[in-house]
């Protein structure tokens, strides 16, 4: 496994417990750091988060995770043995809402094709029974 991948699985680890713990305010909502990606130099982490509920509540997270860039990194510098922590950036993930809506969409094409399939099933019997 690369250094980087390690940092990633650390900070990532790391952020997410001093979100849940540490970070106390009743706006941020449920949230969940889907990924963290650490530039080569180690000098950026790109932290993707992904919140429970509405759009309104998903950008006041975002700003209170900005807001909260520089407790967040001097928490991770006093628990985290590294010889420099990462500038921190907040990215919104958005992957699980496409997600949802891709499977929303082949569930409605399942059942699309499933009731066209009754019917056609239906006007084969019927024809059977004309025969």
């Amino acid at each position: 496994m690369p250094k980087t991948d390690r940092i990633d699985a650390i900070l990532r680890r790391e952020i997410s417990r001093i979100l849940q713990f540490e970070l106390k305010n009743p706006k941020l909502g449920f949230v969940t750091v889907t990924d963290v990606q650490c530039t080569g130099d180690l000098s950026i982490a790109k932290v993707y988060v992904s919140f429970l509920g509405k759009q309104e509540r998903n950008d006041a997270g975002m700003k209170i995770l900005n807001q909260s860039r520089g407790f967040i990194r001097s928490t991770i510098a006093k628990n985290v043995k590294m010889r420099k922590v990462p500038e921190l950036q907040f990215f919104q993930d958005t992957s699980i809402e496409y997600g949802n809506r891709i499977e929303k969409k082949i569930r409605e094409i399942n059942e699309q094709d499933s009731a066209a399939a009754q019917d056609q099933q239906a006007a084969d019997a019927r024809q059977d029974a004309e025969a």
